[in-house]
């Protein structure tokens, strides 16, 4: 899909939304590979100087054999080197840049700019990357994300960008395990113990560099046997970069860090980490967080710890239990969807990136965004028509079949508003992958929903039985005409606003025995009544081959 969106006249707007290790990273050096290949050159803005220096190193590996120039500009470089590499970049003699916020400077200058691709996207505001987007016209965008902010999702499902979601995990991956607990010295010993006796590694996270020494002295008295160093943005650049090496190296047990550590690192050894006052972080860095750990095939492990004597308000508690919820792999995708319940869609036009839709739900909202655009568009309005279907067919979701009450109801909620065939086909592979072989009335509910669609297209808001007819209500007496008469007239019009076919004069094959015959109330039973003439027809009716026959001209 990006090696399309690269090669449409218009530009690129995608946001690639795939865990932590799923190969967001693998897709951007493609992109920009293809992009240098064209001629243009390509920046990659990153949060954090130690991401910056970790991609600088993947790229420039993975680009080895070619002749490509690849840069890097953030706040390790002297300002002697950055003005060189700036100089460079404006002549064209940098193929690939990479950087932090610096890459926003108004000193920054591109000389041919084809591809920009944002990683940690969340990390940004909208001013930044909205910057760098004005540097050319014609400039793609590849945005990178685990968990996009509400206002890219957002913009996202309603089509203002394109969205792809990488869902297949590595070999061998397996899940983190997750736990919400009180901060416990005894929790902490047991769990750093067990990290040490298999030769692991541990994170502990604490975001308040004032406090740090405490928490050093701490996990000291804890557990005297780990060895234990300290690292945050605030350290001098040679100290920081020390720090990092060393524990890399093995040199240290326990790292005792800031959120530095959440964008890119990569130490296959890290199994176990604490995200100390995890209530204090948002959905999308308490995810990030926990991709750190967990990225090769040991089982990994995930402290969220809190105050003892802290109570917890509404939205903290809803975000620790949402990320102790979705542990599986491959949860980014459904920790943005929290998220962004949570916290509301933010300004599409503005550059708030979050804020309330509660109050009238989010695909409601997501109605109306869509007809105010259109209305300001003069774009037609979208052609919605709830319809109504009355009639004897088995269509629904087996409880045997889909055990689970919420999964039902997601399942119906998604069916009852899809647009278009392929829609549905998709809901039909989910439904055979995540439950198997599907039974007859979930094929008939499937069915059904087409049904609804094609009905909308004829404008058809109501289909039922009434005496010996099956009666048809609408809202364009022109469709309904038009439909009439590829039918020969066999489809009556009654008055402007409903028509009827006669059941009893069917051409329509019948089933030898419909499927709901057996246990219908229509048979005849000992001591019941005989069923009528016309329940008899509607009983031996194949309904949805009826329908079919009448909708789809």
């Amino acid at each position: 899909a990006t090696k399309n969106d690269m090669m449409s006249s218009r530009p690129m707007e995608r946001l690639i939304c795939g865990d932590v290790g799923f190969g967001k990273t693998e897709v951007a050096m493609r992109a920009a590979f293809k992009a240098v290949e064209s001629g243009y050159q390509v920046a990659v803005l990153v949060p954090t100087t130690v991401l910056a220096e970790q991609h600088f190193k993947t790229f420039t590996a993975r680009m080895a054999e070619f002749p490509f120039e690849i840069a890097k500009l953030n706040r390790f470089a002297s300002g002697a080197e950055q003005k060189e590499t700036i100089r460079r970049l404006a002549k064209g003699q940098i193929d690939i840049i990479i950087g932090t916020h610096r890459l926003a400077s108004a000193d920054v200058v591109f000389y041919n700019l084809g591809l920009l691709v944002i990683d940690e996207e969340q990390k940004f505001g909208v001013e930044i990357k909205e910057r760098l987007k004005r540097s050319s016209a014609q400039v793609d965008v590849l945005t990178l994300s685990a968990t996009p902010i509400p206002r890219t999702l957002h913009m996202s499902l309603v089509g203002v960008r394109d969205i792809s979601n990488l869902e297949t995990a590595p070999e061998e991956r397996m899940a983190v395990e997750t736990r919400v607990a009180r901060f416990d010295d005894n929790l902490i010993r047991n769990a750093v113990l067990r990290e040490l006796n298999r030769d692991g590694q541990i994170y502990f996270v604490h975001n308040r560099i004032e406090d740090m020494p405490s928490i050093y002295s701490r996990l000291q008295r804890t557990v005297p046997e780990a060895r234990i160093v300290i690292g945050h943005g605030q350290m001098e650049e040679g100290a920081l970069e020390k720090v990092m090496v060393d524990f890399i190296e093995h040199r240290a047990d326990i790292l005792l860090a800031t959120t530095i550590i959440e964008s890119g690192l990569d130490i296959p050894n890290a199994n176990t980490m604490f995200i100390d006052e995890a209530d204090r972080y948002g959905l999308s860095e308490l995810h990030q967080l926990r991709g750190r750990v967990g990225r090769y095939k040991n089982q990994a492990y995930c402290y969220l710890l809190v105050d003892r004597a802290k109570h917890l308000n509404p939205d903290a508690a809803r975000r620790l239990h949402a990320i102790e919820e979705f542990s599986q792999l491959g949860a980014g995708f459904g920790i943005a969807m929290r998220d962004l319940e949570i916290r509301g869609a933010g300004n599409l036009l503005g550059t708030q990136q979050s804020g309330h839709i509660a109050a009238v739900g989010y695909e409601l909202y997501c109605q109306l965004l869509e007809n105010a655009v259109r209305e300001l568009t003069k774009q037609p309005p979208k052609l919605t028509i709830d319809v109504e279907l009355n009639v004897p067919i088995e269509a629904f979701l087996p409880s045997e079949y889909v055990p689970e009450i919420r999964h039902k109801i997601d399942i119906y909620r998604r069916l009852s508003r899809v647009q278009d065939v392929q829609s549905i086909e998709e809901i039909r592979r989910e439904l055979e992958d995540r439950f198997g072989k599907i039974p007859t009335p979930v094929e008939h509910l499937l069915e059904v929903a087409a049904l609804r669609m094609d009905a909308m297209i004829w404008s058809i808001r109501y289909i039922g039985i009434e005496d010996e007819f099956l009666v048809f209500y609408y809202t364009d007496a022109r469709r309904v005409e038009q439909l009439s008469r590829t039918h020969g007239g066999k489809l009556r019009i009654v008055d402007g606003s409903s028509c009827y076919w006669p059941l009893r004069s069917m051409s329509t094959p019948q089933p030898a025995k419909p499927s709901w015959l057996a246990s219908s109330k229509l048979q005849t039973q000992k001591g019941k009544e005989p069923p009528t003439p016309i329940e008899k027809v509607i009983a031996q009716t194949d309904m949805l081959a009826l329908l079919q026959s009448i909708l789809r001209v």
